[in-house]
This record gives structure tokens, sequence and C-alpha cells, in this order.
């Protein structure tokens, strides 16, 4: 028979018996996180990206460029690396859990995927936009590439966070199926027989 390890009370199940608390409560706030993220990303494929479309090119670079400065502020750091970190973390707590590690990895490889699209094609075009002088210049250069790749990482934090509400609920179900294989079994109280012949009750 497989060896499906020991739960230490707090959710985790382990194979070699090493606690590891905590590790629903983390998967529950990496699923959070993701979703403000995804969030932050849709926000501008669908309304922000579309309203300053409308606008005249100088309007249009400077508001990007503001948006470039003040958007490097801790709230949103804190999302922005603190999903996929968290993620990590959850993949490390749950390695003995094969059905939400499995999602969780998923999670943890679309993180990964989405913070390269940033770094690489995101972030660079909003250098470029901050250090070309003519507004024209800077906004041809800059517009339709930038919006295709806000789309591709929106998608891929967007499955990021499905895949991690997948591992809460596999996890969630996981927890109540070993509660439920670790109840002692009831037992059934024997019915008195017929006294001895002879005998009156």
């Amino acid at each position: 028979m497989a060896d499906i390890g020991t739960s230490n009370g707090t959710g985790t199940s382990t194979r070699d018996g090493t606690a590891r608390p905590g590790a629903a409560g983390v998967l529950g706030t990496a699923t959070v996180v993701t979703g403000l993220l995804a969030g932050v990303f849709y926000v501008f494929a669908c309304a922000v990206m579309p309203a300053l479309a409308r606008s005249d090119d100088r309007t249009y670079a400077e508001v990007m460029r503001n948006i470039n400065d003040v958007i490097q502020n801790p709230v949103f750091l804190l999302a922005f690396l603190g999903a996929p970190l968290l993620t990590a973390v959850s993949a490390w707590q749950l390695r003995g859990s094969p059905l939400p590690r499995r999602w969780v990895w998923a999670a943890l490889a679309a993180h990964v995927l989405a913070f390269a699209v940033t770094s690489t094609c995101n972030v660079p075009l909003n250098d470029a936009l901050a250090h070309t002088a003519a507004p024209a210049t800077a906004r041809a250069h800059f517009e339709h590439p930038w919006v295709a790749w806000n789309v591709v990482r929106t998608l891929l934090v967007t499955a990021a966070g499905a895949c991690l509400a997948r591992a809460l609920v596999l996890h969630g179900a996981t927890r109540l199926l070993r509660g439920a294989t670790r109840r002692p079994p009831r037992t059934s109280r024997p019915t008195p027989g017929p006294g001895p012949a002879g005998t009156r009750a």
C-alpha cells in the first residue's frame, strides 16, 4: 500500500513526518495575492490602455510615464513579488501531497513566465518610453507591443490564480478525507440476551 504520509493537524501531510505548519494559509494567501495581481493587469488591459488610446501623443506619453513612476511602490511590489514567492513556498510545503502539488507547480510555472514577460518585454518598453523625447515616436514604439505583452501576462497570472484555486479545493478535500479516515469506528453496544433458563427478569 502506498504511504500517504501523516497529518500534523494543520492540513499539511508529510511523508517523513516533518511538520510543515500553515500550508493551507500560505496556499490561500498565494491565491488571493495572485488574484490581486491579475486584477491589476486586467484593469490595464480592459480600461487604462483603451482609455489612453483616445488621447493625443503628448498626453499618452505623459500619463504612461507617470503610471510607470507611481506603480513602483511597496503595495504593488508586495503583490508582484509576493505572488510568485508565496506560490513557491506553497509548492515546497505541499511536496508530500501529490494532487494539490501538481496544480501549485503549474501556477508557479505560469508566474515565472509572467515575471519573465514583464522583465524582458514590458519593463524595457517602459524604459524606452521614459528616454524618448518625441511623444509621437515614443508612442509608436511603445503602444502596441506593450498592450500585447500585457495581455499575455494577464492571461498567465489569471491561469496561475485558477491553478491555485484548484489546488486549494483539492487540499481542503484531502484534509476532509484524511480526517474521516482517521476517526475511530463506532462500536455498537451488545444487546442483552435472555437470562438463564428457569430464571425471571
